[in-house]
């Protein structure tokens, strides 16, 4: 019998599957790909507590969407994409190296472009994601964001996980605890 985590995202009730993961741990599942209506609810949501940013930027890929929705929210013309691997057209970017994530388990790394590293020089940048839990892949995001000269500006998420619901330095929309 499959379980599901019942979640309120600001009027928006999802049901999250419970998964395990490797570490013994389990989770509840939250995933906006393919998911239009919750991407836009929350997309929408977040905009308004991001609207003195620069710029955005989240890592690929389940804060993509995410953060298309609240740039054109917001007007902004671009937003800047972390990579999980090093493309052909990212030689002359930058890389950084960060802890493992909860879903992961290994050591991670971002890679950002020329063309996003110019986008972020300077700006106040807001990190968009999905979830936020143990907080290594925000750390990943941040080191980049300062390695290419922005200023990490607000942080923002759907949803906290855990003990990331008392960090006072993020926006998110609801909890989940770590089950």
């Amino acid at each position: 019998m499959n379980k599901f985590l019942k979640v309120d995202i600001q009027g928006y009730e999802a049901n999250l599957p419970i998964l395990p993961l490797p570490s013994g741990i389990n989770i509840a599942f939250f995933n906006l790909h393919g998911n239009p209506s919750l991407t836009e609810h929350c997309g929408k949501r977040l905009s308004k507590f991001l609207s003195d940013c620069d710029v955005l930027i989240t890592a690929e890929s389940k804060g993509l969407q995410l953060c298309h929705v609240i740039a054109r929210e917001l007007k902004h013309d671009y937003y800047a994409v972390a990579r999980k691997s090093k493309k052909l057209y990212m030689q002359d970017g930058i890389e950084v190296g960060y802890g493992s994530s909860i879903t992961t388990g290994v050591e991670q790394k971002l890679y950002l472009s020329k063309h996003d590293l110019d986008l972020i020089k300077g700006k106040k940048v807001g990190i968009v994601d999905d979830v936020v839990s143990t907080g290594a892949s925000l750390e990943g995001l941040e080191k980049i964001v300062k390695k290419a000269g922005g200023v990490v500006y607000k942080k923002a998420f759907v949803l906290a996980e855990g003990d990331a619901a008392e960090r006072p330095d993020i926006i998110y929309l609801a909890t989940i605890p770590l089950l």
